[in-house]
């Protein structure tokens, strides 16, 4: 330690600089300063979300910046929605009948759905046992269904393919 420093007194100021760096180390853990203990914690990440409001107390408080959230928020769904990457697949995915067949499950969700719950509302316990086997069997026969069209679907247009060659 003798080589290190040339005094004593170099020490002790080297001491106290260290003393005072822990203190300000521990008032950010403590979060005295919220908004500054975050923004340190972050890297500054949360600066721009975050404001300090006086209360009517005279209290300081860390509020949320909602206008600045939303601003971004809707500025990204925008961007996604717009952007031509994004109209592109939706306008292909339209062309190929992809909005067609989503438009078909949902319908399909819905109607199995209120079935299934108007019978497990009934006071009839068949209606009941049939509304608990369509909640849990629809899925399944539908999934089974949907395998084999797209099978019959597959081998129509090979066979389609065979008769042009």
């Amino acid at each position: 330690m003798g080589r290190k420093y040339e005094s004593l007194e170099e020490l002790r100021r080297k001491k106290k600089m260290l003393k005072s760096e822990i203190n300000d180390l521990e008032n950010l853990l403590t979060f005295k300063n919220t908004k500054e203990s975050l923004s340190a914690f972050t890297n500054g990440l949360t600066d721009q979300y975050l404001q300090e409001k006086v209360d009517e107390d005279g209290d300081e408080k860390v509020v949320l910046r909602k206008d600045i959230i939303a601003k971004q928020i809707t500025s990204e769904i925008k961007d996604a929605f717009i952007s031509k990457n994004a109209a592109m697949g939706i306008a292909s995915s339209a062309f190929k009948g992809g909005a067609g067949d989503a438009l078909m499950k949902l319908a399909v969700t819905a109607f199995v759905g209120n079935y299934a719950k108007k019978n497990l509302k009934s006071s009839n316990w068949k209606k009941k046992i049939l509304g608990a086997a369509l909640i849990y069997l629809a899925p399944i026969a539908l999934k089974f269904v949907r395998k084999k069209l797209e099978n019959y679907q597959k081998n129509k247009s090979v066979s389609s393919m065979e008769q042009l060659i």
